[in-house]
C-alpha cells in the first residue's frame, strides 16, 4: 500500500534500523517508546489489522508470534518477562497489522480498563 508507513519500511523506501529481516516479517524499535524496550513486529506484505488475517495467514501469524518470542527474550536482558500487543481497528494508529513486544521494566500492570 502506497501511503502506509509500514509498507515503506517493510519495503526499504522508508528509512529504519530493522533489528529482524525474514522474508515474511521485519521488526524494529519504536521510535516513540511507551517503555524501555518497545519492539515492532510487521508483516512485510500489508494486511490492515488482525481482522484481515484468513486460514490462509495462519503460518504469517504463528511466525509473527514467533519472531516476538524470540526478540522479546533477546531483549529481555534484566529477566522481567515482556508483554506482545496486538491493537485492532481505531486502536491502531497504523493500519497495517504489527505486534508490540512491551518490557524492561519489572511490571507492565494489568490490562485494565473499562467504559
Amino acid at each position: 500500500m502506497a501511503d502506509c508507513i509500514f509498507c515503506g519500511i517493510a519495503g526499504k523506501s522508508i528509512p529504519a534500523k530493522l533489528i529482524h529481516e525474514g522474508n515474511q516479517v521485519v521488526a524494529f524499535k519504536d521510535t516513540e517508546p511507551q517503555v524501555p524496550i518497545h519492539l515492532l513486529v510487521i508483516p512485510k506484505r500489508h494486511i490492515a489489522d488482525l481482522k484481515e488475517l484468513t486460514e490462509q495467514d495462519a503460518a504469517l501469524a504463528g511466525h509473527l508470534l514467533l519472531v516476538a518470542q524470540h526478540l522479546g527474550a533477546e531483549y529481555d536482558t534484566k529477566g522481567h518477562g515482556f508483554r506482545v500487543v496486538a491493537n485492532s481497528g481505531p486502536q491502531a494508529e497504523i493500519p497495517h497489522l504489527h505486534l508490540h513486544v512491551l518490557g524492561g521494566q519489572p511490571t507492565l500492570g494489568p490490562l485494565t480498563g473499562g467504559e
